[in-house]
């Protein structure tokens, strides 16, 4: 059933500020995890944001949207929860100990690709048209670039570990996204975003102590910078963010809010150079390049599911 937007009257200058604010602060969001686990283990840190989160989102929306989740729509929510925020955040925080955050989060922009393959590979799946298929080539090539030899053009390749981690956390994000298309979920989005962080808040601790992060990890040798990191993801990355994204999914096109994909990785790349010292070198100019114009190739394309991509809210790749 369509969403008829006409209930939900436009106001132009807000429509711009959550813009603004998914365009910025999902940007910002990974400079942050790396402040945040430079004294947190980059699972728990990842765990605390959005347990905090969800727990505060959960609440306030199924009082205010009267809606009593069944258990099918909690098993939805605890897969989703798991493949976006267990496997993907938390790859994505951990795969910053090997990895500059302007790159994690261009190799994170890299889920609209894995996004088409994921839905053409699916049964009864949608096959893109062709200039998606060259998009999605010319991000692999993009990919390559990063992780290939090790001094093309004079400058270092990331590491592979680190950046394998990255592609692996993009593909559960879309198998996590297309998943939340297809199963049952509660009629109010933020609702089920807030599900979502609970599931995935919860098994994001159940794994930082299943594979001993917390073994050494005392909460008297976080420092204040990372304690202000886990505030500013927790209260802006996720609250505000999350809210943001859902008013521009309701005023505005499916198309302009998934420019965020090719946004964000400019942001990051920029906060991570000016405020981090992390290297710009030619082989990072030119693999994002080539990746931005991969995504921007594959958002920008029509496709046949444009209605149902506007009417649902898919966890974004965001860190």
């Amino acid at each position: 059933m369509s969403h008829d937007k006409s209930e939900h009257p436009n106001h132009p200058t807000l429509v711009l500020f959550c813009f603004a604010v998914v365009y910025l602060v999902w940007g910002s969001t990974f400079y942050a995890i790396r402040l945040g686990i430079q004294s947190f283990p980059p699972h728990l840190l990842a765990g605390f944001r959005y347990l905090f989160a969800g727990a505060v989102v959960y609440p306030v929306l199924r009082a205010t949207t009267k809606e009593t989740p069944t258990w099918p729509q909690w098993r939805t929510t605890l897969i989703a929860g798991a493949l976006l925020f267990c496997i993907g955040n938390g790859t994505v925080s951990w795969s910053e100990l090997r990895v500059p955050s302007g790159i994690a989060a261009l190799l994170v922009a890299t889920v609209s690709l894995w996004m088409v393959l994921v839905d053409w590979l699916r049964p009864g799946g949608v096959r893109p048209p062709p200039r998606v298929i060259a998009g999605f080539f010319l991000g692999f090539a993009g990919m390559a670039l990063l992780v290939g030899p090790k001094h093309l053009g004079n400058s270092e390749r990331i590491d592979p570990i680190g950046a394998f981690a990255l592609i692996a956390a993009s593909l559960a994000w879309a198998i996590g996204s297309i998943y939340l298309r297809h199963h049952p979920l509660p009629r109010s989005p933020l609702l089920g975003a807030g599900m979502q962080m609970l599931c995935g808040g919860l098994l994001l601790c159940f794994t930082s102590l299943a594979i001993g992060e917390t073994r050494h990890f005392h909460f008297a040798d976080v420092t204040l910078r990372s304690w202000i990191a886990l505030l500013y993801l927790t209260a802006f990355g996720t609250g505000l963010g999350f809210s943001a994204y859902a008013y521009i999914l309701r005023h505005s096109t499916a198309s302009r809010v998934a420019t965020y994909a090719f946004v964000n990785p400019v942001v990051a790349l920029f906060l991570g150079w000016l405020l981090a010292a992390e290297p710009l070198t030619l082989r990072t100019a030119l693999a994002s390049g080539i990746i931005l114009t991969a995504v921007l190739l594959v958002i920008t394309a029509p496709h046949k599911t444009q209605i149902e991509a506007e009417e649902s809210i898919p966890v974004p790749g965001e860190a």
